[in-house]
């Protein structure tokens, strides 16, 4: 019997994260056989570890849902992908094309009840897989299936952002820079708000046409109006969440969009629901995205030559130190993770 590791958790906490040594899988009928070349951090990566309210897995999980591999094996049946293929395994199993539903809404790769990718190999139904174009790094790839296809799914499906569109975007995480970099791609003009000015430097490096510095100027709503000769952003990517949406509103233009992401700030607040009628405005709630999207997004990336914001590589063996360094919000761009199997072990 081949022996690989893999990382568990029991939700009680970074330091209690554990290699073990277990059987490798054996591809079911119509499942792909992945080695895992490269990983990434998210902060729902953190909340499974941590065991934060409903995140805590019930019995050991391998927790992270992003990765990219190699099919070194293939099932019977399996018809989108052959041993040496490139792929990367979605968020959302089961959400393959259009609208998400009850159905498509299951089983979170990493989540507290499916298993995640931190381990040597993993199996992933064909389905489940997007297939990574050539022009894109497994390190690259492997920063793609959450943060990545929530900012697509929020820019360039729902938003539709058109050439000389203005767009408002909060803070400087994975999402908000992966949302900078398509934006300017479709020709947008993106608006970037942090507290730190080393980060509003490194976002006006990337292609931020303006940056407002929340900490030193509190109405944030303000600046954007100032910026757009008062007619308000086309486009706002809400990623703090709670009262933070009173200033999206008022910062919005008459007819704009909000694509609301974040919870940073809270699952509730008191929201002016004057500025959302007057305003006439639109809302809509961005749930990462499908197959469907990840492979548009792909095809996308390749094709403008984007290449995604990477804050700091570990090896595996690393991964708790790569958490603490997640969990003390330093980052600029993805925590990514190499394979060192051997050593973890």
């Amino acid at each position: 019997m081949e022996l690989m590791t893999a990382w568990t958790t029991r939700g009680d906490g970074i330091a209690k994260l554990s290699p073990v040594r277990v059987p490798r899988p054996t591809p079911a009928p119509e499942e792909l056989l992945v080695r895992i070349n490269a990983l990434s951090l998210n902060y729902r990566d953190l909340m499974v570890i941590n065991g934060r309210d409903g995140w805590k897995p019930p019995a050991p999980v391998v927790p992270l849902s992003d990765a990219a591999g190699t099919v070194v094996e293939a099932g019977d049946g399996v018809t989108r992908f052959s041993p040496g293929s490139r792929v990367a395994p979605i968020f959302l199993p089961k959400w393959h094309t259009g609208q998400l539903t009850r159905d498509t809404y299951v089983d979170p790769t990493g989540g507290p009840r499916n298993r995640g990718m931190l381990a040597e190999y993993v199996t992933v139904h064909q389905e489940e897989a997007a297939e990574i174009p050539p022009e894109i790094s497994d390190v690259h790839a492997a920063t793609l299936p959450v943060a990545a296809t929530t900012a697509w799914h929020a820019v360039a499906r729902r938003s539709r952002i058109q050439p000389g569109d203005t767009v408002l975007i909060h803070g400087t995480g994975s999402v908000a820079l992966f949302a900078l970099q398509f934006a300017l791609a479709l020709g947008g003009v993106p608006i970037i708000t942090s507290s730190s000015e080393e980060k509003l430097a490194k976002a006006r490096a990337l292609g931020a046409r303006h940056t407002i510095n929340y900490a030193g100027s509190p109405d944030l709503a303000a600046e954007g109006l100032e910026f757009t000769s008062g007619e308000g952003v086309d486009h706002v990517l809400e990623t703090i969440g709670g009262e933070n949406l009173n200033h999206s509103l008022r910062a919005v233009r008459i007819g704009g969009t909000i694509s609301f992401i974040g919870l940073l700030a809270g699952t509730a607040a008191r929201v002016n629901t004057y500025d959302f009628v007057t305003k006439n405005v639109t809302i809509h709630g961005i749930e990462t995205g499908s197959r469907e999207m990840f492979e548009e997004m792909t095809r996308f990336i390749a094709e403008h030559r984007i290449v995604p914001v990477v804050d700091s590589t570990y090896s595996t063996a690393q991964v708790q130190d790569a958490l603490r360094h997640l969990e003390g919000g330093g980052p600029f761009g993805k925590v990514v993770l190499l394979p060192e199997w051997t050593a973890s072990a």
